[in-house]
Parts: C-alpha cells; structure tokens; sequence
C-alpha cells in the first residue's frame, strides 16, 4: 500500500507552499557518545539518496532547508545534498534536536515569503506530532492515520498551503501524504 509520488507531486503544484517535514535517515541504535552522536547505517544513506531523488523527480527541491545538528540529521542531508547541489539554503539548527514541536513552529514564522518549498528535517516524535498539529480539516484521513503511528526513518510528511510559511499556525497546511523512503522505488 505505497504512495503514488506522481499523485502528491501533482497536488502539490496547485498550492503555492510547500512544507517538507522529515525524518532523519535509518541510524544505528547506539553510539557510546550519547545519543546526538548516532550516526545513520548503510541503508540510511541509500535511504537519503533515494529520497532526494525522489523529491527532485517530484519537482519538490527545497529551496530552503532547516535539518538537526544531531550528527544523524546531518549525515542525512549530506547525503542528500549530493542530489540537491547548492541550491537550497541550509541552516542546521540544535533546537531541531532538542527543542520539541516549538522549534519547527520557528523555523515556519523565520521563513521569508518566497520559498516555495521548505525542508525540516528532524527527529520523531517531533515530526509525527507537529505534523498532526499542522495537518487542516481538508487534510487526507488515511494520511492523517499514518501519523499515529508515528513516521519511520527517511519519511517525509508532505503538506501544502496557499499561505507563506510565516502565516502558519496549526491547522494551517493540507496534508498531502506521508512518503516513506521505498514510496521512491
């Protein structure tokens, strides 16, 4: 029961914002380090490439992206921007690590207008549980369902809206699907 990725693509071209919301890569369970120091697996970085490739073939680079300073979601979007290239802004953020929903919420109302398309890449269960906060009543039921049981590694929540990311508040983005990583095969 996957997503069809051309299906989501085409929604999204109807909606002048794009909101990428992502989880981090596959990463090992444990690294003697603590815990912001695990770094993603093998299959993390096939997952990343994927993904990106995936996105650009969705016509959803972004044009800004915002990723945790925690080393997994860095080597995630290192991966990724092997794909990407130079054009998105990058910002890498330790409140993405640490600070819970309130963070993504900051990385929307610092968002200037223009941005088409924003890429969060955090850690559940921030990802999940903000994603149900932004999610609007015109959003897809069975997409909604998905997010209680929380998003796997290398998935991206796909939302949309005809306000700039700055004039988000909860309830604010359609939901438009919750892509896993093997969506992109």
């Amino acid at each position: 029961m996957g997503v069809n990725v051309s299906k989501v693509a085409k929604k999204a071209k109807n909606y002048k914002h794009v909101l990428l919301l992502m989880r981090h890569a596959k990463a090992e369970p444990f690294n003697p380090d603590g815990d912001r120091s695990r770094e993603i697996t093998d299959k993390g970085l096939k997952q990343a490439k994927k993904v990106a490739k995936g996105l650009v073939g969705m016509k959803l680079m972004p044009g800004r992206i915002a990723c945790s300073a925690a080393t997994r979601g860095t080597q995630t979007l290192e991966r990724m921007l092997k794909t990407f290239g130079d054009e998105p802004t990058v910002d890498y953020r330790q409140s993405l690590y640490d600070g819970g929903m309130q963070s993504i919420f900051d990385e929307l109302a610092h968002t200037k207008p223009k941005t088409r398309v924003l890429m969060v890449l955090g850690h559940e269960p921030t990802v999940s549980i903000c994603s149900q906060w932004l999610a609007s009543s015109d959003s897809d039921p069975a997409a909604l369902d998905l997010l209680n049981l929380g998003v796997s590694p290398a998935s991206v929540v796909v939302f949309a809206s005809n306000k700039p990311f700055d004039q988000w508040q909860t309830h604010s983005g359609d939901l438009l699907a919750v892509i896993t990583a093997k969506d992109f095969d």
